[in-house]
């Protein structure tokens, strides 16, 4: 065995190494360069990508990773609005660094079981009123409320709001404002019980 350093191909990737791939990948679906199978189907390659190398086939017909600044920086925040209707995200979604929500009179449902989070941290900024909210959170996640306002309503969440040392499960930040309406996070339903 030779004593010469791996080359960069050869090195292991770390969690964040990981990551930056991942916004990447979500930068091109964003951009209409990946179909949504496509995109799946290379996030699922990145993940179980150990080495450079690996990872190598699924970003190398995409813009390098100075070409896509601008584009990240373009799409990192996704604002959502609605008006006395339905705002929904579930199954294999993509999340952004943070997510606006605006909504009145209506409800909102974003279910992060199976959703692909280009960041552990996901900032959600709420701006809802008279509707109901309801964010169902894979099994490890915490989710901290204490930044969030609320008036004239209720907030329901069983959901730790600190995360274990160590933990790379998502950490969802709420701030912003809910007035006149409900706000609820929780654990799947399992056998028509609550999971936790």
């Amino acid at each position: 065995m030779s004593g010469e350093p791996p080359s960069q191909r050869d090195m292991r990737m770390s969690d964040a190494d990981r990551e930056s791939v991942l916004a990447r990948l979500n930068t091109a679906v964003s951009e209409g360069r990946l179909t949504m199978a496509e995109f799946e189907e290379r996030v699922d390659g990145v993940l179980a990508s150990r080495t450079f190398g690996d990872v190598e086939p699924f970003v190398a017909d995409l813009p390098s990773t100075a070409a896509a600044v601008p584009a990240i920086a373009a799409t990192d925040v996704v604002e959502l609005r609605g008006h006395a209707g339905q705002i929904r995200r579930v199954g294999r979604w993509a999340v952004p660094r943070k997510l606006v929500v605006k909504s009145k009179a209506g409800t909102v449902k974003l279910d992060f079981r199976n959703a692909v989070f280009s960041h552990r941290v996901l900032e959600l900024e709420l701006a809802t009123q008279a509707g109901t909210t309801v964010l169902v959170v894979p099994r490890g996640a915490t989710v901290d409320l204490d930044r969030l306002v609320t008036s004239g309503g209720m907030t329901f969440c069983r959901v730790p709001s600190l995360p274990e040392p160590g933990s790379t499960a998502p950490h969802i930040v709420i701030s912003g404002s809910s007035a006149a309406g409900t706000v609820i996070v929780r654990r799947p339903y399992r056998l028509g019980r609550w999971s936790w």
